[in-house]
């Protein structure tokens, strides 16, 4: 069922090749396909056991036995979150992209082979593997950003190529040392964690380092940000969709991969950890603060997010690790549900302009109650889902550290701040003779799937939390005596 999952996608895209150029028809297989894939997301969900083996429905078929690399695949609690949520953004994106302006074959053929990578990142049990489909993912990137973006576009493509292949330079390099130490040279995840862990602590230390720079860029943590503000600024909205919603997570996930790999430099480096989240939360706040740029304040306050979701993974606990998975989560659905609003708006006006929205609540009044209603979820307002995963992030630093609270709770008070002022903005009489075309009836069921499992793990968080529980306690017991 995983490679099936993992190639779907690759079929969708060859059967758009052969298709006739007809906009519609392209629309109508792009979205079966990113149905279908969910589908199949759902029906790996129906077979998981939480309480049963770490790694389940694992497959493995050699790829270079000399090499000591297999194409195996297989997921736990926190990979299968992650696939669901990049089914379920997949899916988003396909149905706002119709009528894109250059949306056609090339542009929904990129899209998919984007998913399919993206699966391939979460299911990978081997690091050679993960590797491949992780480098996999930025040729669509970087073509929907170069082909389609704004004025800019090109500029930001670039950045954001060379910002993540160099990282990922630095990671090759850390899994050809972590490679070395495996039991009979070989890069399955579970030899290169048992051969990671019988690692000296300097050597720990120096391949921690490669594999952090390589996830910190993707994630992104302050200061290898530079990329980000400017690639989802220029980039369309569906990409910002996926850009901010499942391509960040993937150097968070990538984290967790790793804490399972090297506990011991994670619990020394873990002091440092702390510094680098709340430097990104409280930077990536004020910045999201001074933005009078609408897409650019969302940019800037996915950093401030992952710097949440980084000071859960620093906590080494439960709680910490539970936080940051449903952190991963939470904000993927509300930067979708606020990049997928914004992108709407500026497609009709093209402008992006705080200042030029007064009145929005009077002229379309579907698009001010999804940016409204994406504002206080992403500030974690009780009953939508980044409550609960902040509130797990909060217990566990405060067991761990105490005074980081007050650091998440300043930039919890910012992120009011601009969440608020952007709200009553919107709220103003609409200026004399003024007319904008409201949300269609695809683009408004668009936002209410994100919208209703915004509420949905907001009220009913259970699920989500039983779904990884078993991952993040596995997890957690490696740094029990920390």
């Amino acid at each position: 069922m995983l490679k099936l999952l993992v190639f779907l996608p690759v079929v969708g895209a060859a059967l758009l090749a052969v298709a006739p150029a007809r906009a519609q028809l392209q629309w109508r297989l792009a979205l079966l396909a990113a149905l279908l894939a969910l589908l199949l997301v759902g029906g790996l969900l129906l077979r998981f056991d939480p309480a049963g083996a770490a790694v389940q429905m694992y497959e493995s078929q050699a790829w270079n036995v000399r090499l000591g690399s297999y194409f195996a695949l297989g997921v736990d609690g926190i990979s299968l979150a992650m696939l669901t949520l990049s089914a379920v953004l997949t899916l988003v994106a396909v149905i706002v992209s119709r009528g894109i302006p250059g949306g056609g074959k090339l542009y929904y053929c990129l899209l998919l082979l984007l998913e399919s990578a993206m699966f391939g990142v979460f299911t990978a049990r081997d690091w050679s593997l993960f590797y491949v489909f992780w480098e996999a993912t930025l040729i669509p990137l970087f073509f929907m950003i170069d082909r389609l973006g704004g004025d800019n576009r090109q500029r930001a493509a670039l950045n954001f190529f060379l910002y993540t292949l160099g990282g990922s330079v630095f990671m090759l390099v850390a899994l050809l040392f972590l490679y070395d130490a495996a039991p009979g040279h070989s890069f399955a995840m579970h030899d290169m964690a048992q051969g990671g862990r019988s690692l000296p602590l300097p050597l720990q230390l120096l391949i921690f380092a490669g594999l952090f720079i390589g996830f910190a860029v993707k994630m992104p943590v302050v200061p290898l940000h530079g990329w980000l503000p400017l690639a989802h600024v220029e980039a369309p909205s569906p990409v910002s969709i996926l850009l901010s919603g499942v391509l960040l997570k993937m150097g968070a996930y990538g984290l967790l991969r790793a804490a399972e790999t090297l506990p011991a430099a994670f619990q020394a480096m873990q002091s440092w950890l702390l510094l680098l989240a709340l430097g990104s939360l409280l930077y990536g706040a004020l910045l999201a603060w001074r933005q009078q740029d609408l897409k650019g304040m969302v940019a800037y306050s996915s950093i401030s997010h992952m710097g949440v979701v980084l000071l859960g993974i620093a906590a080494l606990n439960p709680a910490g690790f539970n936080g940051a998975v449903l952190q991963m989560v939470a904000h993927g659905l509300a930067a979708a549900l606020l990049f997928l609003i914004v992108g709407l708006l500026y497609r009709r006006t093209h402008r992006r302009d705080l200042a030029d929205y007064g009145g929005l609540y009077g002229l379309a009044p579907r698009f001010a109650f999804f940016i409204a209603f994406g504002l206080l979820a992403a500030i974690g307002l009780p009953g939508s889902a980044g409550f609960v995963a902040e509130l797990h992030v909060l217990y566990g630093a405060y067991g761990r550290w105490g005074f980081a609270v007050v650091a998440l709770g300043i930039a919890m008070l910012v992120a009011a701040a601009y969440g608020l002022r952007v709200i009553g903005r919107f709220c103003q009489p609409a200026p004399a003779g003024a007319t904008l075309a409201d949300l269609t009836r695809s683009e408004t069921v668009a936002a209410s799937l994100l919208a209703l499992a915004i509420v949905f793990l907001g009220v009913w968080p259970t699920p989500l939390l039983t779904l990884v529980g078993g991952s993040t306690a596995r997890l957690a017991a490696l740094f029990a005596g920390s």
